[in-house]
């Protein structure tokens, strides 16, 4: 834990740093550092939170008791003012929506130079969120991954050049509605409607409800 005097409280539980980084943190390496306490797991970093009124906490993920998210999201609900950073390895990228979610300010790993860490230390207490580049990669992998396939999806329905209302009005088909239903439903008139069938069967090249319904399901374009 850390905390600003013109220095910097902190508090943290970080099972490995580098040994230099541990040098610069406990000799005074950083002037403005001023290290408060030291928690073996999550319940004892919160009452400890709450005894040295530290200005930033450095958290472990994987902890006995109560391990870092837990914590993270205890100490931000009891303590908004308390700014959290994680410090993990690659292996545990995976945590970081959780902690992020859970209010972490900011997220590095463990390898990181000493120097480094003080500098994100300070970014942090200062208002701002820190993730490093090699984790906002992972984040942003993970993110582009899922809107790849909704996108391959969308383009599968496209091959058809179907737009969303005829789609629309292939899946009532497949529900069962009548041109009329679909008419009330959609508020559209009966013309309307079967001018859009018409289109439908065109772009799928069938010939009726009953088949066209039944491409439409096989390309996937409408859910069984």
């Amino acid at each position: 834990m850390y905390r600003h005097m013109g220095r910097n409280k902190v508090h943290g539980h970080i099972e490995w740093l580098p040994p230099a980084a541990c040098h610069a943190f406990w000799h005074g390496g950083e002037a403005d550092f001023e290290i408060v306490g030291v928690a073996e797991h999550g319940e004892k970093a919160l009452n400890s939170v709450e005894r040295f009124e530290p200005d930033v906490v450095l958290m472990d993920i994987h902890m006995p008791v109560m391990d870092g998210v837990q914590a993270t999201g205890e100490i931000k609900k009891r303590f908004p003012s308390v700014k959290v950073m994680i410090l993990t390895t690659f292996e545990e990228l995976g945590y970081v929506r959780e902690a992020l979610a859970a209010g972490a300010e900011g997220y590095l790993l463990k390898a990181i130079h000493p120097k480094d860490l003080a500098a994100g230390i300070r970014l942090v207490h200062h208002g701002g969120t820190l993730i490093t580049q090699e984790i906002a990669k992972q984040l942003i992998s993970e993110w582009v991954k899922p809107h790849e396939s909704i996108k391959e999806e969308k383009n599968q329905k496209n091959s058809f050049r179907l737009t969303e209302r005829e789609i629309e009005i292939l899946q009532l088909l497949s529900n069962g509605y009548s041109n009329k239903e679909m008419a009330r439903k959609l508020y559209l008139t009966e013309g309307t409607v079967k001018n859009y069938i018409s289109n439908i069967y065109s772009k799928l090249e069938v010939t009726g409800r009953h088949k066209a319904v039944y491409k439409a399901k096989e390309e996937g374009i409408i859910g069984p």
